[in-house]
């Protein structure tokens, strides 16, 4: 059986690599971990990205795309309350979703019965978000989230909504949320963090003259 011989050039090279490595993560324990979410980032649904191309200054269209995320909220809404909710349900669902301060300011004037929207509209916000959430790592959405709603948002996202006690719990958070004032600002938070996860890169390809331009945004896994 032949030897495996190792220059040692080539141990040199492992070496100033390692030494890399080992600023990052200077243990056994670190490594392993960091390989173990590394792996299981790489087993998570492929996140959405998004094109665009010849803006051509319409910041308004280009405001309404983003916020819509070229129609991949309203089919995410659709796949989730298709068979609960009439299509008018799911048309005002999702322009509050787009343009959540605009759209509560309606709800405010024609709605005499604003605690049964609020409890209503908050949990399929929820459902929604959660729904967004899921290609994603709980790390990345964190860093996400609106301060002022944060801890509130993730033990929502988290909890499991079949477990009768989890419910309660969910429950209570939700009528606290309302009970405080705080809804309106709570789903106006909501509704511009589904905005957020909805899409996970953006494309934008722009032409001058002959010059063509290429840019991607993302955000941090």
């Amino acid at each position: 059986m032949p030897k495996t011989t190792i220059s040692n050039r080539s141990i040199q090279a492992d070496l100033r690599y390692l030494k890399l490595l080992a600023r990052d993560f200077p243990t056994i324990s670190q490594v392993t971990t960091e390989i173990i979410n590394l792996e299981a980032i790489l087993h998570l649904p492929k996140p959405t990205e998004h094109f665009l191309a010849d803006l051509h200054g319409e910041n308004e269209a280009f405001q309404h795309v983003l916020r819509n995320a070229s129609g991949n909220i309203k089919r995410k809404v659709k796949e989730l309350f298709g068979n609960t909710l009439r299509d008018k349900e799911i048309r005002d669902l999702c322009t509050l979703i787009y343009y959540p301060k605009q759209k509560l300011e309606l709800v405010k004037q024609n709605d005499t019965n604003l605690a049964d929207y609020y409890q209503t509209t908050l949990n399929q916000l929820i459902a929604v978000c959660r729904n967004v959430s899921s290609k994603y790592t709980r790390s990345k959405v964190r860093k996400s989230l609106p301060p002022e709603f944060a801890y509130i948002i993730e033990e929502l996202l988290h909890e499991n909504s079949d477990d009768r006690n989890k419910q309660a719990y969910v429950g209570v958070i939700i009528q606290t949320i309302i009970g405080t004032g705080r809804a309106a600002g709570f789903i106006e938070a909501i509704c511009e963090l589904i905005q957020r996860l909805a899409i996970d890169q953006l494309h934008i390809w722009a032409t001058f003259s002959t010059v063509a331009l290429a840019h991607t945004s993302s955000w941090t896994r």
